[in-house]
């Protein structure tokens, strides 16, 4: 009987280790981000500038998205698009501004879905002028010097063109898939010259190191500072169907509740007077509005049509 009891006494030790050990786990469980609901937010950039300057510049979003968040916020820069894509896939940063093909890579990957798009002046042509409307897309235009004798699309075959990288949506994927579609394929037909910056591609037509020029509408105005006349010399000669303007996408883990009210941050920071001149600083956002990922159907379309265009 003694040994019985024993028995029974070292079951309930035991028993109440257990349920011990449980209620560690889940309240482990609670504090950690497994509901979706994170307790802080790892924030990623790729420097459109100067990584110093821009990281500096992006300080002050951490503040504001933490008082409105409720939450410490860390603001980071990486090297790459693909180095965000990948930190989000290992979970290692929760929120990534990405360009509309980041974002299609890593939406395909499974690392991130849309929340929003940026919003940016629309601009108005001949001239390159913003407007004062809001607008969600841009183009991509093909520029030429002026007087050059090319006048239309049809006249690039054999000639010499400046391009960004392959996943620049402006000065890549949409002006050479809409060529294709054309009857052009620019991969073969002409001589494609990588640079590094539109405005680079703008001044190597202006210079003549090129005949054409691929980059974002109007990419003229990058270098109106330094050449007032530029509007003149170099002018377009085609212009792409809307490009969707850059996302901040989250991981997908993230749950509905706490995406609703990151966008709400977000949009409310873009309305800010103050949160407005901080975007603006970092990458010439005015604001942001929802988005949907159908919204890059597009960009998946183009991008299935340069692939299929080998040189």
């Amino acid at each position: 009987m003694k040994k019985f009891k024993k028995v029974l006494a070292g079951a309930a030790v035991m028993l109440v280790a257990l349920m011990a050990t449980a209620c560690s786990g889940k309240s482990k469980s609670d504090n950690s981000s497994s509901n979706g609901t994170p307790k802080s937010l790892n924030v990623q950039f790729v420097p459109s500038q100067a990584a110093t300057e821009l990281e500096s510049r992006a300080k002050p979003l951490e503040k504001m998205l933490s008082d409105r968040l409720g939450i410490p916020v860390h603001v980071s820069m990486s090297t790459d698009y693909n180095t965000v894509v990948e930190a989000m896939k290992s979970k290692k940063v929760d929120v990534g501004f990405l360009p509309p093909s980041g974002y299609v890579l890593a939406h395909k990957q499974g690392a991130a879905d849309v929340l929003l798009q940026a919003q940016r002046y629309g601009v108005k042509q001949p001239g390159g002028r913003p407007t004062k409307d809001l607008v969600n897309f841009y183009r991509a235009e093909i520029l030429v010097k002026k007087g050059s004798g090319i006048k239309s699309w049809k006249d690039l075959k054999g000639k010499s063109i400046s391009i960004q990288s392959p996943t620049s949506s402006a000065g890549y994927v949409y002006p050479i898939a809409e060529l294709k579609e054309k009857g052009l394929d620019v991969k073969k037909s002409c001589k494609l010259v990588t640079v590094t910056g539109q405005d680079q591609s703008v001044l190597n037509v202006l210079n003549g190191d090129t005949d054409a020029a691929f980059v974002f509408e109007d990419a003229r105005t990058i270098v109106k500072k330094d050449n007032p006349k530029i509007m003149d010399q170099v002018v377009p000669i085609y212009f792409t169907k809307p490009i969707p303007n850059d996302t901040i996408s989250v991981v997908p883990s993230m749950s509905k509740s706490f995406r609703k009210k990151l966008a709400n941050a977000f949009i409310d920071i873009g309305k800010s007077k103050k949160g407005k001149k901080i975007i603006e600083s970092i990458y010439t956002h005015e604001g942001y509005v929802p988005s949907k990922d159908s919204d890059f159907d597009t960009v998946r379309k183009y991008d299935k049509i340069v692939a299929s265009t080998k040189k």
